[in-house]
């Protein structure tokens, strides 16, 4: 079973410093990876700072990188960081995005371009860079959404930008499938992070809620063991998007 162990590998966390990146990096720590945590702005230092804290408190390695993902520069000193830390990079999943829900006829050429940055343009580099500095057998994860297999208002431009992704992920696995670099999309339902609920209403939130098992939305620790067992065990899967969200739409 190729890559089945963590230990000692090097994780590239984009977005990690917090909710769902920060769970999957003290995660992946506890498995005996080192980890990368990036962070985009000053906002959000102390949220990584914590996050490598609590690594090394439990016995792990990790080191915060900040910048911004929408810069190639920016995306290529991430992984200069984590090769002049700790010698190689081994998995890298990119869990940063940006929701937006706007009626079409309401939304600026700004948040068109800004949603499309982070949402496409950041995923394209950070798989093109991971590709280009990851070790034979590597794992590349990027974080979709549900939204993809959903026929819903609203979410033009969020929805919008994260569907190149699946394509980005089938074209790279072909790519760097002779280094046995697998590389997926896993796209979760409406997560309980603080993220979501800007965009919704009291009402929609519950409607969200209701197209799920259980009657709630997706959890963070939910989705951490399934990038992990992308990362390990599930290498075989690769130019794959997967939708883990209790039933709330599939395709």
């Amino acid at each position: 079973m190729a890559g089945a162990s963590l230990v000692d590998k090097v994780a590239v966390i984009g977005g990690g410093a917090k909710n769902l990146g920060g769970l999957l990096a003290t995660t992946l720590a506890q498995d005996g990876a080192k980890i990368v945590v990036h962070h985009h702005s000053d906002a959000s230092a102390a949220d990584a700072d914590k996050t490598v804290q609590a690594v090394r408190d439990a016995g792990g390695q990790a080191i915060p990188v900040q910048g911004d993902l929408t810069r190639v520069a920016d995306v290529r000193r991430l992984f200069d960081a984590a090769v002049d830390e700790f010698g190689g990079v081994d998995v890298a999943v990119n869990t940063t995005g940006m929701v937006l829900r706007k009626p079409i006829l309401e939304t600026s050429e700004e948040e068109f371009d800004r949603m499309f940055a982070i949402n496409a343009k950041a995923a394209y580099f950070f798989i093109q860079e991971a590709g280009r500095r990851l070790n034979d057998g590597g794992k590349i994860v990027s974080l979709g959404t549900s939204l993809l297999a959903a026929f819903t208002d609203g979410y033009s431009t969020y929805a919008g930008g994260k569907a190149p992704l699946e394509h980005f992920t089938r074209a790279a696995a072909k790519e760097f499938a002779d280094r046995r670099i697998s590389v997926n999309t896993v796209a979760p339902g409406p997560m309980d992070t603080p993220f979501f609920y800007p965009q919704e209403t009291p009402e929609r939130v519950e409607f969200h809620k209701s197209q799920a098992m259980g009657g709630q939305l997706t959890q963070i620790e939910d989705i951490v063991p399934i990038i992990r067992f992308l990362a390990t065990e599930g290498w075989w899967f690769t130019g794959q998007t997967l939708f883990p969200n209790g039933g709330y739409t599939t395709r």
